[in-house]
């Protein structure tokens, strides 16, 4: 016998998200059919749920879109930031339509399909995300079935079961196996993605793969650098093997005290060298952890292509793309370092840079996809400083 009250499903319901305290949201499922456990989070983007799906740094999170139209500019497969799909599902208030868009290639629904994705619509998007501001970010389990048919006390317990984010190393899960080139720069209307003529002289920058975005990658070879990526899990060795100028910390999923235990050790030695370094997001929470910070686990995140950023150093705002939910305690941040940019929404730390050492990194996402690009000069402070060098 469950210890909370079974709701009564909707007739016709064939999709639900059940949080672990017993609250049910009922909807229409589309995308595959079958159950997935995570983290329930909103993201607030009006566009790219795409690149949103496939971010690796929405790895077990399942994601409540609060714009009121997903699909209707259908898929293509350039808009993805990994090989497939990392988020869990997603939920959305109204039901996916044919695609309007002249690089749509095939349905939404039928995309997530494809993947093994679940999808819920119909859901009262609006609540569901007051629900997440009061009480936080929940587990949850999100399923479809066609039949309709649940077993809700065993989806109840199921995110019950699940462990949650603190205390999880996923960026071991999601990078990459091999070491390997990446030559590819941004997308150009007309053309697609570019493939820059970068000058074997060029600054060469060494990239860890905690669940590393593409765009950001493509960004960095659009600012004239050299770039090989490597596993989350290099070793120093492994990463001067590669004659670096320069080191970048990716963005990716999990707790970062979990990737520190091992993350740490190799961004104290780089730093020791004296040469650049530039993080993002989760490489943000590395730089700081290695430095001497501690990070927190957040009450709902950051997630979304609006989230306003103040800049310290001369108070202008930047509009930025945002998924996070750990942060770096501002107030643990050694004298060798100094918080560079503050969430205009909460007040946290979003960018920290060293006084002794070239090394900085920002919390938020510069190269956006989706998003403003307010911050895509980063990209080029980070190139011109591997020069100087």
């Amino acid at each position: 016998m469950a210890d909370f009250p079974l709701a009564r499903q909707p007739q016709g319901a064939s999709g639900v998200v059940a949080l672990a305290d017993g609250t049910f949201y009922w909807g229409e499922g589309f995308g595959a059919e079958g159950e997935g456990v995570g983290e329930l989070c909103f993201n607030t983007a009006m566009t790219g749920y795409q690149e949103v799906m496939t971010d690796p740094s929405y790895t077990a999170q399942i994601i409540t879109f609060t714009t009121a139209h997903v699909g209707n500019v259908g898929a293509n497969p350039e808009d993805i930031e990994a090989q497939n799909p990392q988020a869990v599902g997603c939920v959305v208030a109204n039901r996916v339509t044919d695609p309007s868009n002249h690089r749509a290639v095939q349905r939404f629904d039928a995309w997530l399909a494809g993947w093994g994705r679940i999808g819920v619509a119909g859901v009262d998007t609006r609540a569901l995300t007051r629900r997440i501001r009061l009480g936080g970010a929940p587990n949850a389990v999100i399923a479809h079935r066609r039949d309709g048919r649940f077993d809700l006390a065993a989806l109840v317990a199921r995110a019950r079961a699940w462990s949650g984010l603190s205390g999880l190393d996923l960026a071991r899960e999601v990078t990459t196996r091999q070491s390997y080139r990446w030559s590819e720069g941004p997308w150009v209307p007309g053309l697609g993605y570019t493939r820059p003529a970068v000058p074997e002289d060029a600054p060469h920058v060494v990239a860890i793969d905690y669940g590393i975005k593409r765009a950001i990658l493509r960004q960095l070879v659009g600012a004239g650098a050299r770039v090989t990526v490597v596993p989350a899990t290099a070793t120093i060795g492994e990463v001067m093997a590669h004659a670096p100028d320069g080191l970048f910390l990716s963005n990716g999923p999990g707790d970062p005290a979990a990737t520190g235990a091992y993350a740490v050790p190799v961004i104290r030695a780089w730093l020791a060298t004296g040469k650049p370094l530039f993080g993002i997001c989760l490489g943000h929470q590395m730089l700081a952890l290695a430095v001497g910070a501690k990070t927190v686990k957040m009450h709902q995140g950051h997630r979304g292509a609006n989230h306003p950023v103040k800049r310290l150093a001369d108070g202008k705002v930047e509009i930025t793309s945002m998924n996070h939910g750990f942060a770096v305690e501002a107030s643990t941040l050694p004298a060798s370092a100094r918080e560079t940019h503050v969430s205009l929404f909460d007040g946290s730390n979003c960018g920290l840079e060293l006084i002794d050492r070239p090394a900085f990194s920002v919390q938020h996402h510069p190269e956006a996809s989706p998003g403003p690009q307010d911050s895509l000069g980063l990209f080029r402070r980070f190139v011109a400083m591997m020069r100087a060098r």
